[in-house]
């Protein structure tokens, strides 16, 4: 996969943030050297995040974020700040614009709080260098001087930005660590209203690439063609990886000697948040008649009249616990900030989501004492086959046994 085609949450998301007329935009556009934010001398030009994803040497892709101000006034200026502040859940790594020659305010110290509270790694760029006297900065001091305006510092911001962003962590890999070179491995891809036209979902793509790059082999059908397809191979297949809306057809076409897992519960892994997505679908049995259930998606996308979220899901509950429950859904970047009245969680597996904002809504779930899980594990669990499909992971297996 190029650069270039590298999908969002995969990038390393970079975040302006700072005060109203601070020059972020203007160093956005100086750090990217293309004109992606809208630059005036009013204040609170920039009204809601910008997104833009990109190639930023040397750093690789990235999600570039421009925020609005964040001392913002008025009841827009509140929902824009409430907006600034969701971006802070999803950025990698944090750029604190400050006008020099006014100084470091008490709302950029607050806005610093945060990313400490969030364990943001950050760098201050003291932008419009070149209206005053600079001064030298040690190595480890999170300030660096910029300018918008002449470019001076902007290479070295870039260089500060590509230290941060970093990992430490060795990367995750979606199925490639479980596969040995040649083996076969089956993906179950139903094709019906719900599925895009002319193309696969991204969690499909991006599962194909990783067994590709394990030197397997993957054969993709529909879920309508999978039993005659595993009489066909004439060589077993390691495992079986279906569509969470398929599970309970794919498992009764699936011989028991064959690994059976879905895409969703592999994301989860591959998330960081497969654990605990386990761990909260036992609150399923624990709900009572009436209690509130959130369902949320990482992405927007226009409603089926037999759609996942908002029918099936609630349909399989009801066919599971046999009791009514009240629902509330959430999509995109939006997520509820008070989570305490509902009894359980259910959310998407998050391919739209990155890293950093998947664990801080699992985070947040927890600080608030509210179980969490995900569609696949919740859909396995409703149709009796959650212990057969968490087979390829003994040691999240080994909960259920808890």
């Amino acid at each position: 996969m190029g650069l270039n085609q590298t999908p969002a949450a995969n990038r390393v998301h970079i975040g302006f943030f700072g005060k109203r007329n601070a020059g972020k935009s203007s160093l956005v556009n100086a750090v990217t050297g293309q004109s992606l934010a809208i630059v005036s001398p009013v204040k609170g030009t920039t009204t809601d995040p910008v997104y833009k994803t990109m190639e930023l040497l040397p750093i690789g892709p990235v999600m570039i974020i421009d925020t609005p101000g964040i001392d913002d006034e008025g009841q827009l200026g509140r929902e824009r700040v409430k907006k600034t502040r969701q971006v802070l859940n999803k950025t990698d790594v944090a750029v604190l614009v400050v006008d020099a020659q006014a100084g470091m305010s008490d709302v950029d110290e607050e806005i610093i709080h945060l990313f400490k509270e969030k364990e943001i790694p950050y760098v201050i760029a003291l932008n419009k260098s070149d209206l005053c006297a600079v001064c030298s900065f040690g190595a480890d001091d999170p300030r660096i001087w910029v300018s918008a305006k002449d470019g001076a510092g902007v290479y070295n911001l870039k260089e500060k930005i590509a230290h941060l962003a970093v990992k430490e962590v060795p990367e995750q890999r979606i199925a490639a660590d479980l596969l040995k070179p040649d083996d076969f491995v089956v993906l179950v891809v139903p094709i019906d209203s719900a599925a895009p036209k002319g193309r696969l979902i991204l969690p499909q793509q991006q599962t194909i690439r990783d067994i590709l790059e394990a030197d397997a082999v993957s054969i993709v059908v529909k879920d309508t063609e999978l039993k005659q397809t595993l009489k066909m191979l004439g060589k077993k297949p390691k495992m079986v990886i279906t569509d969470s809306q398929a599970f309970k057809r794919v498992a009764e076409d699936t011989p028991e000697d064959i690994l059976l897992t879905s895409f969703s519960i592999l994301f989860a892994r591959y998330k960081g948040n497969l654990e605990s997505a386990v761990r909260g679908v036992s609150a399923l049995n624990q709900l009572e008649a009436g209690n509130k259930i959130l369902i949320s998606e990482g992405c927007t996308h226009h409603r089926q009249c037999d759609d996942i979220g908002t029918v099936k899901i609630p349909r399989w509950i009801k066919e599971y616990t046999g009791k009514d429950f009240q629902y509330e859904w959430s999509s995109g970047t939006e997520f509820p900030e008070n989570l305490k009245d509902y009894g359980l969680i259910v959310h998407c597996g998050g391919c739209m989501l990155n890293e950093r904002e998947m664990k801080y809504r699992q985070k947040y779930a927890g600080e608030q004492g509210i179980p969490m899980t995900n569609y696949g594990i919740l859909i396995a669990q409703t149709q009796g086959i959650l212990r057969r499909s968490l087979e390829p992971f003994p040691d999240i297996r080994g909960l259920l046994e808890a």
